[in-house]
């Protein structure tokens, strides 16, 4: 099962390695702190920088949750482990599947590329193509792309990556 837990907002590194060595392996089976790609240009270059996807959280993967619980008491600055009320609860399938097929088993959602067609924006290549109903809103000078996506049982905005290539207008 995977699990949330939130954590300070710039020590999500710090807390996965700390998870990652005060955890059991027998307990924890992964860490994931999914990044992704983004260009940032400065000294008139574009450059990929990595970013966190999900700033102040972590994914744990394991299938003992009481004892998981348990060990992180051993982790400094883990705020808490995501849940309703009292009861933790793990990602939903969906969730999952889609962590999985977007950041894929490098944990690290790369650039996409897409063109304007008008108003409307289609993916040619990339983590975001087939997921043109989830962009909120493009910055193709900044290149990038918010998605609105129900992560965590609520909404979240979520930052990514992406390179419009070609703008056209529409013809009427």
């Amino acid at each position: 099962m995977w699990y949330v837990i939130q954590t300070s907002t710039g020590r999500e590194e710090k807390i996965k390695q700390e998870c990652e060595q005060r955890i059991s392996k027998d307990v924890l089976s992964h860490c994931v702190l999914p990044l992704y790609e983004e260009k940032i240009k400065y000294k008139g270059q574009w450059h990929i920088q990595k970013k966190k996807l999900f700033p102040g959280y972590l994914f744990l993967i394991s299938e003992n949750l009481d004892e998981l619980h348990e060990q992180l008491k051993r982790v400094e600055a883990m705020t808490k482990l995501l849940g309703a009320g009292d009861d933790i609860i793990a990602l939903t399938q969906n969730e999952i599947d889609f962590l999985l097929r977007f950041a894929g088993d490098e944990e690290l959602v790369k650039m996409s590329q897409g063109m304007i067609i008008g108003d409307k924006v289609v993916i040619l290549s990339g983590p975001l193509k087939g997921m043109e109903s989830t962009i909120q809103r493009i910055d193709r000078h900044k290149r990038k792309a918010w998605l609105n996506l129900e992560m965590f049982g609520r909404q979240q905005l979520v930052e990514v990556g992406v390179e419009i290539v070609k703008k056209v207008a529409c013809e009427t």
